[in-house]
């Protein structure tokens, strides 16, 4: 037995707002970690914040978090805007990092913090949560073994209807509010888990609501050779949330893909296979365990998100913005 295969990775939290708190809740179901420490902008929060979650270590500050020598790995939870000089602070000090999704809010930004865990040497991987449940992980499975097929066609959408607040996270430009970074990042990253991230062809539309950010909107992507998908996002409209994938031979169905608890494959001719996920944990320990898995495995990013697959995405998703005119005030 090598002598690293016990060992527990030490997570710090940065930020505690809603998804440090479902990220804190979790970790107390991964098999190789565990949250030692939580970084806010005031120690009251931080305080707070590790007494919800029985942490240890609570700082007031980000600097303070990331200089902590124990801390193995950062989790980035701050808004949007702010992933950038999170994961900068992070890597600085030395710091592995996962950061939630959206990466950052354009390619320019993702490109040097790239560079910069490169240089680095260091483990950097964005919070595609999703990639690592495990009915997803079986439905890659399906689709390597040629369950369903050649891949034609994929259908996915998430949206939900959020209250109206102008000033929220949400609709907010100075947030980096709207549709696509919040809700279609999922979409667009599930097509490219099945396609790739570079279609040939990209046509959209988009609605630019009072506020300045997009409130839903509908893509249309190419890959060549007859494949290709349709995704949708909203944060004023309630959506199916559903994920279809349609092959030559069959289909594949997973309801509420964003969360997957289950996944059905349909092959022509053949009763449904039905898989489902029973866990006790949201869905956020499994990402953290392939953190995890990679960090004792010497490795500097995970082969389920490649840092190349996500700088693809980001910049279709600066694409999408372009022929929307949208721009945040920020950039």
């Amino acid at each position: 037995m090598k002598e690293n295969t016990r060992k527990t990775i030490r997570w710090g939290i940065m930020g505690t707002g809603w998804i440090a708190e479902k990220f804190a809740a979790d970790l107390t179901h991964v098999s190789n970690g565990e949250g030692i420490a939580v970084g806010s902008r005031t120690l009251n929060s931080a305080n707070q914040f590790a007494a919800k979650f029985n942490i240890p270590r609570a700082y007031g500050s980000y600097e303070e978090l990331v200089s902590d020598p124990e801390i193995d790995a950062i989790y980035v939870a701050t808004p949007h805007p702010f992933h950038r000089d999170s994961v900068i602070t992070a890597l600085s000090g030395g710091k592995a990092v996962l950061c939630e999704k959206p990466f950052t809010v354009n390619s320019r930004e993702l490109e040097e913090i790239i560079a910069l865990a490169k240089e680095k040497r260091l483990f950097l991987m964005e919070a595609m949560w999703t990639r690592f449940l495990p009915p997803i992980i079986q439905v890659r499975q399906w689709l390597e073994e040629g369950r369903i097929g050649e891949i034609k066609l994929l259908k996915a959408e998430f949206g939900f209807r959020s209250d109206w607040n102008p000033s929220g996270r949400l609709l907010n430009p100075e947030l980096g509010g709207g549709a696509l970074l919040d809700a279609g990042i999922y979409p667009v990253s599930f097509a490219s888990m099945i396609f790739g991230p570079n279609p040939e062809q990209v046509w959209s539309t988009a609605h630019i609501g009072e506020t300045g950010v997009d409130e839903h909107f509908s893509i249309l992507l190419d890959y060549g050779q007859g494949r290709s998908a349709s995704l949708h996002g909203a944060v004023r409209l309630a959506l199916t949330n559903e994920a279809y994938i349609y092959g030559t031979e069959g289909s594949i169905h997973i309801p509420s893909f964003l969360n997957a608890t289950k996944a059905v494959l349909h092959v022509n001719g053949q009763e449904p296979v039905e898989v489902k996920d029973d866990r006790a944990a949201v869905g956020y320990a499994f990402e953290a365990e392939e953190v995890g898995r990679c960090l004792l495995a010497g490795e500097t990013e995970s082969s389920a998100i490649t840092l190349a697959e996500s700088l693809g995405i980001m910049q279709l998703l600066d694409q999408l913005r372009a022929q929307w005119g949208l721009k945040y005030p920020f950039e």
